[in-house]
Order: C-alpha cells, then structure tokens, then sequence
C-alpha cells in the first residue's frame, strides 16, 4: 500500500518574524549608510526598524512561528542597532562622548548575562523571570505596556539627541538644555523619553546583577 506523501515542514529561516527580522538589517544598512548625509531619513528608517522588531513578535504569536532561531536573530539585531547609534553619538557628542561607549557596554553585558543565565537555567526565553525576585524586573517582562515604553522611549531619547546634534557643539549638556527651549510638545516628548530611558537602564543594572547571580549559583551547585 502506497505510503502518503510526507507533509512538507516550512523553514525555520522562511517564518515570517524572521523574514522581518531580515528585513530590519537591510533597512538599518541603508539606515547607517545615509546617517551622516541625510539624518531625517536615517531616524525614519531606524524608528521603522525598531517598529517592525514589535511586529516580528506579534506575527511569531499568531501563526505559532516562535522560534530560537528567531529569539537570537531579534536579541542580535536589537542590540547591534542600538550599539551602532550609540557609537554613533559618541562621535558627535565628545563631551562627554564616553557615556554613550558606557552605555553600549551596558546593554550588550546585561542582555547576554540574561541570555546565558537563561540557557544554563533551562529556560526557553531570556523573558522568563518569574522566579526572580525583582518586581522591576517581572513588571519590565511580564507587563508588555511598561516594557514597549521603556525600550520605545530610549530609541527615540537616542534619535532626538541625534536629529540635534550640532557640529558647532560637542556638549551633552548644551544640547540637553537646547532641546528644553524648544516648543512644549518637544520639551514632553524629550522629559517623557528620559524617564523611559532611566528606568531602562535601572533595568539593565538589576538584570546584569539578577543573571550574574544565577551564573554563580549554577557554578556552586556544579562544585557541590
């Protein structure tokens, strides 16, 4: 008797997140390749990107696509594209140009601290941190509004301080207090990301140490 044909399993690499993920790369090269010529079309691109990275994780829930794959490929692309504007306004901001390498740092040490912690632990996401003990840190995974304004709110305090640096200064602060002159709707958008931003990288702080801690307990057990 004739066997059935064996149905046909789509690739990982063909999901549809991660064809968006694919596509978020090419728009921040064309992104990067024209921020120093047109800087209006660089944070256009650059916000579409960090837009579609929210799509990407409705899509994979929708059609059940999520993946490991998938997972890495999104943690990978966020963490370059932030790297990369940091760097970037590390260049136009000389004074002082070292917060921004600081905060690089930051970034990338808290989320693969959380990555590995996750992998030794067992877990399937970095997002699972229900047994931490951390309320900010459940409230950033497990409350989807809290965590968008956070992140959403840090990428666009990184664009505004893009959109105005000046070459005639290099000042952080001058900028800064630039900006608090502008029109009301500038200075809340401005003050509102900035709050956004202090809590994220609160949030990076307890992350690094909440993972790090997970990695020490893990080696202890292994010694025992």
């Amino acid at each position: 008797m004739a066997q059935p044909p064996a149905k046909k399993t789509l690739s990982v690499y063909l999901y549809i997140p991660n064809i968006i993920g694919y596509f978020r790369i090419i728009i921040n090269f064309i992104a990067f390749a024209e921020c120093y010529t047109n800087r209006t079309l660089f944070a256009i691109l650059y916000f579409f990107s960090f837009f579609c990275d929210g799509l990407d994780g409705w899509f994979a829930r929708r059609f059940n696509q999520a993946s490991t794959f998938g997972a890495v490929l999104d943690m990978v692309t966020d963490r370059v594209s932030t790297a990369c504007l940091l760097a970037l306004l590390s260049q136009f901001y000389s004074r002082p140009g070292l917060v921004f390498i600081l905060l690089l740092g930051l970034d990338i040490t808290s989320h693969w601290f959380q990555m590995y912690s996750s992998f030794l632990s067992g877990k399937t996401s970095h997002k699972d941190v229900k047994h931490t003990g951390n309320g900010l840190l459940k409230l950033y995974y497990g409350y989807r509004p809290f965590m968008a304004f956070c992140c959403v709110a840090s990428e666009v305090l990184y664009i505004i301080l893009f959109l105005y640096a000046d070459a005639k200064s290099t000042s952080l602060l001058n900028t800064c207090r630039g900006i608090l002159k502008e029109s009301p709707l500038v200075v809340f958008m401005f003050i509102s990301t900035l709050i956004g931003w202090a809590l994220k990288q609160v949030i990076n702080v307890i992350q690094m140490k909440t993972a790090a801690d997970a990695c020490v307990a893990y080696d202890s057990k292994r010694g025992k």
